[in-house]
């Protein structure tokens, strides 16, 4: 062996012995939602209107928003002044649900925040207008819930409660902390 070919062995060795264990060594993985680009929309959408049909072909419910972001990544869809009209059966009148802010997540979970609304339709019902700050509605079972004091209007009564649960097809309701109903008959 001469000297040539033993110094480019050497050299060889020690540029792998440099490099090992760069190249032995695990490469940090970020996941793709903690990226810059999970924070950002897929897709943005002004004055929006979409209408939902259930698997027998009927409404299940209409929404409108002023602005809506969808983020794929993370699993969520933004709404600025949401108003959601939500169908309960053929044969009953919708209720209609609006707020300042609302979160879709998935196709069947709205949380929406400041200033909810939530008005029946049938003006026959026992709550005409429920208000909140927070209310979470399932739209596939159409319940909703808050935790949040409510304020329940009817024909001629109000109730206050420290949240509550209601079935909007059953129309029933379930205060979680009654605070104070105020009855005044008509005259």
């Amino acid at each position: 062996m001469n000297r040539v070919t033993l110094s480019i062995g050497l050299l060889f060795v020690l540029v792998v012995a440099t490099n090992l264990p760069q190249w032995l060594s695990k490469d940090e993985i970020v996941p793709l939602s903690e990226t810059e680009q999970a924070w950002q929309p897929n897709y943005q959408a002004s004055e929006m209107l979409s209408t939902l049909f259930d698997a027998k072909g009927n409404i299940s419910h209409q929404v409108f928003a002023s602005q809506m972001e969808h983020f794929e990544l993370l699993g969520f869809t933004l709404f600025k002044q949401p108003q959601y009209t939500i169908f309960v059966a053929t044969q009953q009148t919708p209720w209609q649900v609006s707020a300042d802010e609302g979160t879709l997540y998935g196709t069947d979970r709205i949380q929406l925040e400041n200033g909810v609304e939530i008005r029946n339709q049938n003006e026959q019902g026992f709550a005409r207008t429920i208000r909140t700050e927070f209310m979470e509605v399932d739209l596939l079972d159409k319940t909703m819930q808050s935790d949040q004091s409510v304020q329940i209007y009817g024909q001629h009564y109000v109730i206050n409660s420290n949240g509550f649960t209601a079935n909007l097809t059953t129309q029933q309701y379930e205060l979680l902390n009654h605070v104070q109903t105020v009855y005044q008959p008509s005259p």
